[in-house]
């Protein structure tokens, strides 16, 4: 299925992105799309089509938009864990750059243009993350909780911190039902114990799995993490959630 570059204005200036949307003229649920670190890549682009196949529209904005177009770093085709630790060095200042006021802004430009898409039914969408993506999936239903009526986070990170705004803290904004698949490093007991407690006390529907055998990143094949089990639960896992809040 092809997908397309687009712009989406924001009050910093024009975000690209990658949509792709079902191609047979009808409207469809919306879902949007936030990426791990590494960005906007094949391996995404396979995602955002792989939903577009079971009826969905979706958008994938580039996160890192305001230091220039997809890709903002020159990617190895495979990100194994020898390259690893230097792609995120040279990705971190870009992940610290991009502080809760900029995510906010740009999740009200990301929506307001996935919903009135000509391609996009009525109603309200999903939003979907992998690894900092789960993280702003959470802040932008926490923030608009009559527009997302479902939240999937896989392998996510950053949902627990010392910060007075950190995601776990902003959980009863949430009308969203919640689907989180952790992998078995990225949260301690402790931290998921608190993630759990925040969301049984504001009534969140959700649901929090630790994937066996799983570390973090396993859903991208294009990484030494990756887990073709775990992407299947993952699938499985998504899709049911999509189906019973979107239809």
């Amino acid at each position: 299925m092809p997908g397309k570059t687009l712009q989406i204005p924001t009050p910093d200036g024009q975000a690209d992105a990658f949509a792709v949307f079902p191609d047979d003229g009808e409207r469809h649920p919306g879902v949007l799309l936030y990426t791990d670190a590494f960005g906007i890549r094949p391996e995404i682009e396979a995602k955002a089509r792989e939903l577009a196949g079971h009826g969905y529209a979706v958008l994938v904005p580039n996160l890192y938009y305001r230091h220039g177009p997809a890709p903002v770093l020159d990617l190895p085709a495979h990100i194994g864990e020898d390259v690893r630790p230097a792609v995120i060095g040279r990705l971190m200042p870009l992940i610290e750059a991009h502080t809760t006021e900029r995510i906010l802004r740009d999740a009200d430009a990301y929506l307001e243009f996935l919903t009135t898409r000509p391609e996009v039914g009525a109603g309200p969408v999903a939003v979907l993350g992998y690894c900092i993506g789960g993280a702003l999936a959470m802040r932008t239903a926490a923030a608009h909780p009559g527009r997302v009526a479902a939240v999937a986070g896989f392998h996510p990170g950053f949902l627990v911190t010392d910060a007075p705004d950190s995601p776990h803290r902003l959980v009863a904004g949430i009308t969203a039902q919640v689907h989180l698949g952790l992998s078995e490093n990225d949260m301690s007991a402790d931290a998921l114990g608190e993630l759990t407690r925040a969301l049984d006390a504001a009534d969140v529907r959700h649901t929090t799995e630790i994937y066996p055998g799983t570390v973090h990143g396993y859903s991208m094949s294009d990484t030494d993490a990756f887990n073709p089990v775990a992407l299947k639960r993952h699938w499985d896992r998504l899709l049911a959630l999509l189906d019973s809040t979107l239809g």
